[in-house]
C-alpha cells in the first residue's frame, strides 16, 4: 500500500501564503568578461586557445558549444558532449560558484579561468524503467551473467543447477542448455569475438560451447584440482590468429591459461598462498590475480614469469576492475553495431587495438587497476609504473565484493556489504558519491556503456539505477523474488540482464 502524505498544518499552510505574497528576488549577475582556459581533465592539457566570456553566460551548455566551435566542430552532427568541472574546487562545474567567488573576492576577471573538461559518449543510453522479461529455466541459484559483447539479445548464464543457459533477450525465452557441468557453474565468459562461451565450474573443470549451435567445442578442460572461480579471455588485438587463448583462476590457488583450439594448458602460474578470486587479462599482454593470500600478482603473459606483487591489503582481496574492461570485453564491437564490424580479421584487429589505445589515453597511456577487499577498503594502482598504490580508497564500512570501472575509464563504482555502492574518480581515487537506496548487502554493480548510468543489484532483492553524475537513484526495479547475485548491462545499452535465488533470469528495457 501506497504511503499517504498528511494534509497541511496551518502554519504550513499560513507559511506558504506567506512565500506566495513576496516576490523572489532574482540574483544580479555581475557585468564584465572572464577570461577562460580549457583544459583536459585526465591530462591538463590545454584545449583551444583563450577567450574571454561575459559571466552571464557561464553556463555549461553555452561551454560546450563554444568548445566545439574552438576545436573546429561546428557541424551539429560533429559536436561532442562535453563534460565541466569546477576550476576553483572539486565537484561539477557551477555558474553559482563562480559568480559567488567573484562577488566574494575570490577571484577576478582579470584571472585566467582553467576549467577542466571531459568528452562524454556520443551515444546516450536509456535508463531501464520495466522487466520486459522474466523467464524461468534454471533449477537452482542462477550465479552468474554476461552479455554477449556483440548484441543485447543474447545472455549468458550460470546456475547451481550444474547448467549454463544462452537465452534470447528479444523474445524472452531460453535459447541453449549447456549441459555437461557436474558442480555449480561460477563463471561464464564470452570471448571477445562472439565465437565461443566459456564457463567454469566446481567440478574442477572449463568448458567451452558454440553459443550459436549450444554445442561443446571438445571436452572439459581439465588441470585445475579445486573449482574455478574466475575466467578471462585473451584480448582480441593480442590474439594469435586461428588460436584464442583464455585465463582461468580457482581455489587450488594457481591461474591456467589454456589454448582453446586444442584444450591443451599453455601455462600454470603459481605462487599464490591462497585461493585465486579474480583473473584479468590486460591489453597490454599482462595478466592481473587477486587471492585470499591478501596479494594482488602481475605476470607477463609470453613467459608466464611474475612481474610485480602487488601488497597492500590487510584481507582477501574479492575482486579486480582494469581501466579497459569494456573496450577488451567488446574488441571490435561498438554501439554502432553490426553494421561497423570490419570484414577481414587484420581490420578487426585494427579496430580493437584503436579502441584500447583510445581508452587507455585519458590516464596517459596506462591501464589502472583498482582492487577491493574484505579490508573494507580499495586500493588504485598504475602497475606498469610503479608497484606502490596511487590511492587508498576508504568509506566502506564493510568488505568490498565488487569493484568496476566505468567504460570511458573515469570512474569507479564499489559494492559493499554494508548496502552502500560508492563513486569515486579513476584519477586520483577521489571520493564522489554514495548511492544510498539497498537495505541490504550490495552483491555486483555494472556501468552502462555510456558510462552515465549504473545498475546494483542486492540482497534486498532489488535492482537500483542510479545517475552517476549526481549519485541520484533513477528507477528502482523490483521484482525478484530473492536476492540478486548477478547483473550486467549489455554493451550495446539495449538493457540490463539479472539473476538471483528466485532461479528466474530478468530481462529490464526501457
Amino acid at each position: 500500500m501506497a504511503t499517504v502524505l498528511p494534509p497541511p498544518s496551518k502554519r504550513q499552510k499560513r507559511e506558504d501564503a506567506d512565500r506566495a505574497r513576496n516576490p523572489i528576488e532574482q540574483p544580479t549577475i555581475p557585468e564584465g568578461l572572464q577570461r577562460i582556459q580549457f583544459r583536459d581533465a585526465d591530462t591538463g592539457a590545454p584545449q583551444g586557445p583563450v577567450v574571454s566570456v561575459s559571466l552571464a553566460d557561464l553556463s555549461p551548455r553555452n561551454l560546450s558549444l563554444l568548445l566545439n566551435s574552438l576545436l573546429g566542430k561546428t557541424d551539429a552532427s560533429d559536436r561532442l558532449p562535453y563534460r565541466f568541472y569546477n576550476p576553483l574546487g572539486d565537484g561539477e562545474f557551477n555558474q553559482e560558484q563562480i559568480l559567488k567567488a567573484y562577488l566574494d573576492g575570490i577571484t577576478t576577471t582579470e584571472l585566467q579561468l582553467n576549467i577542466p573538461c571531459r568528452a562524454e559518449a556520443v551515444f546516450k543510453v536509456k535508463a531501464v524503467t520495466r522487466c520486459s522479461a522474466s523467464v524461468t529455466g534454471h533449477g537452482d541459484s542462477i550465479l552468474s551473467a554476461q552479455f554477449s559483447p556483440a548484441t543485447s539479445s543474447r545472455l549468458a548464464t550460470g546456475s547451481g543447477d550444474k547448467t549454463a543457459r544462452i537465452w534470447d533477450c528479444d523474445t524472452g525465452t531460453p535459447l541453449h542448455t549447456l549441459k555437461g557441468h557436474t558442480g555449480w557453474v561460477l563463471a561464464v565468459a564470452w570471448s571477445p569475438d562472439d565465437k565461443i562461451l566459456a564457463t567454469g565450474s566446481m567440478d574442477n573443470t572449463v568448458r567451452l560451447w558454440d553459443p550459436e549451435k549450444g554445442t561443446p567445442l571438445g571436452g572439459p578442460l581439465k588441470g585445475h584440482t579445486k573449482w574455478i572461480t574466475s575466467v578471462c579471455w585473451e584480448p582480441y588485438h593480442l590474439r594469435e590468429p586461428g588460436r584464442p587463448r583464455l585465463a582461468s583462476a580457482s581455489k587450488d590457488y594457481t591461474v591456467r591459461i589454456w589454448d582453446a583450439v586444442n584444450g591443451h594448458t599453455d601455462m600454470a602460474l603459481t605462487g599464490h598462498k591462497g585461493s585465486v578470486t579474480t583473473v584479468k587479462w590486460g591489453g597490454a599482454g599482462q595478466i592481473y590475480t587477486a587471492s585470499q593470500d591478501r596479494t594482488v600478482k602481475i605476470w607477463t603473459v609470453a613467459t608466464g614469469t611474475l612481474l610485480h606483487t602487488l601488497t597492500a591489503h590487510a584481507h582477501w582481496v574479492n575482486h579486480l576492475a582494469l581501466s579497459t574492461d569494456h573496450v577488451l570485453r567488446t574488441a571490435y564491437h561498438d554501439h554502432t553495431g553490426r553494421k561497423s564490424i570490419p570484414d577481414t580479421v587484420d581490420a578487426k584487429r585494427k579496430k580493437a587495438r584503436e579502441r584500447y589505445d583510445l581508452a587507455i589515453a585519458s590516464a596517459g597511456g596506462v591501464e589502472r587497476l583498482v582492487s577491493a577487499s574484505d579490508d573494507c577498503t580499495m586500493y588504485l594502482w598504475e602497475p606498469s609504473k610503479t608497484s606502490k598504490p596511487l590511492a587508498r580508497l576508504t568509506g566502506h564500512q564493510k568488505q568490498v565484493n565488487h569493484v568496476s570501472f566505468s567504460p570511458d575509464g573515469a570512474t569507479i563504482a564499489s559494492a559493499g556489504f554494508d548496502n552502500h555502492v560508492k563513486l569515486w574518480s579513476a584519477k586520483d581515487g577521489t571520493f564522489l558519491h554514495t548511492l544510498r537506496g539497498h537495505v541490504g548487502p550490495v552483491y555486483q554493480c555494472a556501468f552502462a556503456p555510456d558510462s552515465r548510468l549504473l545498475v546494483s543489484c542486492s540482497k534486498d532483492t532489488t535492482l537500483k539505477a542510479w545517475d552517476v553524475k549526481t549519485g541520484a537513484l533513477k528507477e528502482n526495479l523490483p521484482g525478484h523474488q530473492d536476492e540478486v547475485f548477478a547483473v550486467d548491462w549489455a554493451p550495446d545499452g539495449g538493457g540490463v540482464g539479472s539473476g538471483g535465488q528466485d532461479k528466474a533470469v530478468r530481462i529490464w528495457r526501457n
